[in-house]
């Protein structure tokens, strides 16, 4: 058996998490929430994988694959965390995960390389890290000789919501795939626990960069080579790399199970399954959040500032304000600032209906939160109006707006906090505490923090049309005017 001398993260950090609205939003989704603990899902995926390392696995810095519209959100966790990704993969368009994992192939192999690829969906949950480590160094050895191997569950319940893997006894210590089945019925489900040997799918791989793209040119073809076309045309900013957008865009979309691992069983690649019982979850309703989070002698679930009496089986989340309840059972009960979902607990993955609800109507809370993550700091639109917004905004040290114009609104901004540098037409000027200044309707300007501490100040908008979309950007150091 050879040993391998590189592993490369793979981290898909795709996907909207409709079903955990409200906390999670298209602009803010789940994997970069904190649904237990202090750090993100994200963040917790990236730590896992850094942490594989042995006295004959090299870990790599971390590719990560996401959408444009995130990528500030992605590099600035992994800052948080201490890790410096390889590369940012942006896509411009979803194209499910089989392009994406390609993409990433591409970048590993660029230098001549062909690293182990240890691929995973950034918003998973596992409990003991110990026994995850066991298993994907089993899979990375077995991988390091060519193999394909993807993590099984054993399964404790007769789950409809995951797909199954069915694996018979092979040469340790993994084993070999027999088939995949995509989200069988219950009825089906509880015959696969009596019979034994079929696992959960948990949607992690591991393989060689170079027997992906053989598979992928073997099975899809099409992808394969609009992929590359994609990734010929990219282009390169700092730890950002974006495919040729008019390419990616004809790429077909296929997930990496449709499009390879489920055609591998009997096929010239050889594909084996490690097993994993870790406490793995893909939180992918509220439901699973509650089953994950520490229970009381009740049953029930607290996050946040929450009071109950003589409640059941219930998962409380609040955000921003007190939540009371009493006598109720099996509920969910999730509270932001400007939504709030009660659901019976069965039915926790039916919030996506309030999504698509939410989307048909065009209202805009299943895009942002009120409370806004922008690369400069945030803002908060704490209230608003007929012809006014006001807005709580914070600026990171060392950071600054765009230099920016609006066609609709004019700005008054009053300092709370720290110091601001003020662009205003020709005039700058530096503001402290207590001071404040007024952007007339159309005039260039930008804020920007010169100072060492966050800056805060409150924004008060006038106008006709107070929406994002009135921003005319003439200069941003986020590369956002293209």
């Amino acid at each position: 058996m050879t040993h391998p001398n590189k592993v490369q993260p793979v981290i898909l950090c795709g996907g909207s998490g409709t079903r955990l609205w409200p906390l999670s939003r298209a602009g803010f989704p789940k994997q970069f929430l904190c649904l237990m603990g202090s750090d993100s899902l994200f963040q917790q995926a990236a730590k896992r994988l850094m942490g594989l390392g042995a006295e004959t696995i090299q870990v790599t810095d971390p590719l990560v694959v996401t959408g444009e519209d995130h990528r500030f959100l992605a590099t600035e966790q992994l800052r948080e965390i201490g890790v410096t990704p390889a590369a940012a993969l942006l896509e411009p368009v979803a194209r499910n995960t089989a392009p994406a994992l390609t993409l990433a192939a591409l970048a590993a192999v660029e230098n001549g390389d062909d690293p182990v690829l240890v691929v995973t969906p950034a918003d998973q949950a596992v409990a003991d890290a110990g026994a995850f480590n066991r298993a994907m160094h089993d899979a990375i050895h077995q991988a390091a000789d060519g193999a394909i191997v993807i993590l099984g569950v054993t399964p404790d319940r007769p789950e409809t919501g995951y797909g199954y893997i069915q694996a018979v006894v092979g040469p340790a210590p993994t084993l070999v795939v027999e088939r995949f089945v995509e989200k069988p019925d219950e009825a089906t489900t509880r015959q696969y626990l009596a019979e034994g040997g079929y696992y959960w799918n948990a949607g992690v791989f591991v393989l060689k960069a170079s027997i992906w793209l053989q598979a992928i040119e073997n099975f899809r073809p099409d992808i394969a080579a609009t992929t590359r076309a994609a990734w010929a045309h990219r282009s390169t900013d700092a730890a950002f790399v974006r495919p040729g957008k008019v390419e990616f865009a004809a790429i077909p979309s296929d997930s990496v199970d449709y499009a390879v691992m489920e055609r591998c069983p009997g096929s010239c690649f050889s594909i084996r399954m490690a097993p994993l019982d870790a406490g793995w979850s893909d939180l992918g309703a509220w439901g699973a959040v509650w089953s994950v989070l520490p229970k009381d002698p009740q049953g029930n679930a607290y996050v946040g500032d929450v009071l109950a009496a003589d409640c059941r089986n219930t998962l409380a989340h609040a955000t921003s304000r007190l939540v009371a309840l009493v006598g109720v059972q099996n509920l969910v009960v999730v509270e932001t600032p400007d939504a709030l979902l009660v659901a019976d607990r069965s039915r926790s993955q039916d919030a996506k209906c309030i999504v698509n609800a939410l989307q048909q109507k065009r209202r805009e809370e299943h895009l942002l939160h009120r409370k806004v993550h922008r690369p400069w700091g945030w803002y908060d639109s704490i209230d608003e109006g007929g012809r006014f917004k006001v807005k709580r905004i914070q600026v990171k040290p060392g950071a600054s707006l765009s230099l920016q114009k609006h066609h609709h609104r004019a700005e008054h901004w009053v300092v709370v906090k720290g110091a601001a540098e003020i662009t205003c037409g020709d005039k700058k000027l530096l503001l402290t505490e207590n001071q404040s200044t007024y952007i007339p309707l159309g005039e260039v300007h930008r804020l920007a923090n010169p100072g060492s501490i966050p800056l805060e100040i409150i924004e008060v908008q006038s106008g006709g049309y107070l929406c994002e979309d009135d921003i005319v950007r003439l200069e941003d150091q986020y590369d956002r005017t293209r």
